[in-house]
């Protein structure tokens, strides 16, 4: 797809003219640029009430990439991404919290709640995906439905809440892992004079990003055996905390079961659900998928049903191992297993945290960046992040864009702030 014709070398990947930056007839001229905010009305217009198509989503929009993403990946890859991408910190710090605040040992029934949820969102995703197998996710979906309006608007959201999230993880990681050396949370970055919230930097949170960002920029393929590894070790630990805890639980830790009613269950589940989130990146993959229409359901449906399964013996293993008003809301199962005599074990849960961080940040590197490709390919934004090198078969350019923006606000922005700023998002 490089090639115009048979005598036409191929253009270079690495090229920085303004034409791949901004090649509509509007930005041509001082004149073009008038006459095109002359119009504004009239295109924000065909903006709102236009619509895309399959074929257009399928077949021309992929052509503004040059290059095709290399088609590499099953349904095994796909369940490794999605138990990646949704196995991470929230299990961890959620599930004391909610326990702790609303739902009591009926937390357990708070994340099955928000596994259904989830659930439905999977089914509507992985149609979608096995329809239309593009790199866009929900942006080329809501261009075909609502039109270039709605789909812009959401896909922005989306990208906001997953670069600042993305932040937010990454700083997670500096603390944990200080906590894995025996080290206090904040003692691994850099006191500053800055104001409150931003003096604290974090160039580990940095590191971290830029290693994740690279691995994902050499090879999608390469980047899933990674993810199996880092998501094997990370299973080793949640077993281990899921026998641990039923080897240590006690069924009176369960009475009360309801001590916040049914309005704390759904109140917790509204919460936890966030635990689940991050699956909608394995949508994007659909283009490096090899056969989608049947590893796209096996991949998405497959682990979200573990998941479920997981994340719920989870919950009840942390219930019965203490009494909901003794649950730490910030170290759950640390001070859980503290609590029978097993202090060793934080720095397991510790290990586990810093492992499903990985694997969020190390898919997030994947899925992020080809939603902004395909916005770039519809040019919403420079189509120059639109290009898939033609040797790795992975949008360099985009992955650099996402990766520079969320290690900016990872080196200066405190976890508080960015938690703040995600609830914003949310809401």
């Amino acid at each position: 797809m490089g090639e115009v014709g048979d005598n036409v070398q191929p253009r270079s990947y690495w090229r920085w003219k303004k034409q791949d930056f901004f090649p509509e007839e509007s930005f041509q001229n001082w004149g073009t640029y008038r006459f095109a905010l002359s119009q504004a009305h009239h295109r924000f217009k065909d903006r709102l009430i236009s619509r895309s198509n399959d074929a257009e989503e399928i077949e021309e929009l992929r052509k503004q990439s040059e290059n095709d993403m290399k088609r590499c990946l099953t349904w095994w890859d796909l369940t490794w991404f999605g138990f990646g991408s949704v196995i991470g910190a929230g299990i961890f710090v959620l599930t004391g919290q909610e326990a702790h605040d609303h739902a009591g040992p009926a937390i357990v029934l708070s994340y099955v709640a928000s596994g259904v949820s989830a659930m439905l969102s999977v089914f509507c995703y992985t149609e979608f995906a096995v329809e239309i197998p593009v790199a866009g996710g929900s942006f080329a979906y809501l261009r075909i439905e609502l039109g270039d309006f709605a789909a812009f608007i959401t896909a922005g959201n989306i990208l906001l809440e997953s670069i600042v999230g993305t932040a937010a993880v990454a700083r997670s990681w500096t603390s944990y892992f200080a906590t894995l050396l025996n080290r206090q949370p904040e003692s691994l970055r850099i006191h500053t004079s800055l104001t409150d919230g931003y003096n604290l930097l974090d160039p580990i949170a940095v590191a971290v990003l830029a290693i994740s960002a690279t691995i994902a920029m050499i090879s999608t393929r390469k980047t899933s055996y990674f993810n199996w590894i880092a998501s094997a070790i990370n299973t080793v630990v949640i077993v281990f905390v899921i026998v641990a805890g039923f080897a240590h639980a006690k069924t009176s830790n369960l009475t009360p079961f309801l001590p916040f009613g049914a309005k704390g269950i759904f109140q917790a589940a509204a919460i936890v659900y966030f635990a689940y989130g991050g699956f909608d990146n394995i949508a994007t993959m659909a283009e490096e998928t090899k056969d989608p229409a049947r590893d796209i359901p096996l991949g998405l449906l497959g682990s979200m049903s573990i998941i479920t399964v997981i994340y719920c013996l989870m919950a009840l293993a942390l219930a019965m191992m203490q009494k909901y008003a003794d649950i730490d809301r910030n170290a759950a199962y640390s001070v859980a297993f503290q609590s029978v005599g097993m202090k060793w074990a934080k720095y397991l849960v510790a290990l586990g945290a810093l492992k499903g961080m990985t694997t969020v940040l190390l898919v997030g590197a994947l899925g992020q960046p080809r939603y902004v490709t395909h916005i770039a390919r519809a040019h919403m934004i420079p189509p120059w992040f639109a290009l898939v090198h033609p040797k790795t078969g992975t949008p360099i350019n985009a992955t650099l864009l996402i990766t520079i923006l969320a290690a900016c606000i990872a080196l200066f922005s405190s976890l508080n702030v960015l938690a703040g700023l995600l609830s914003l998002i949310g809401d």
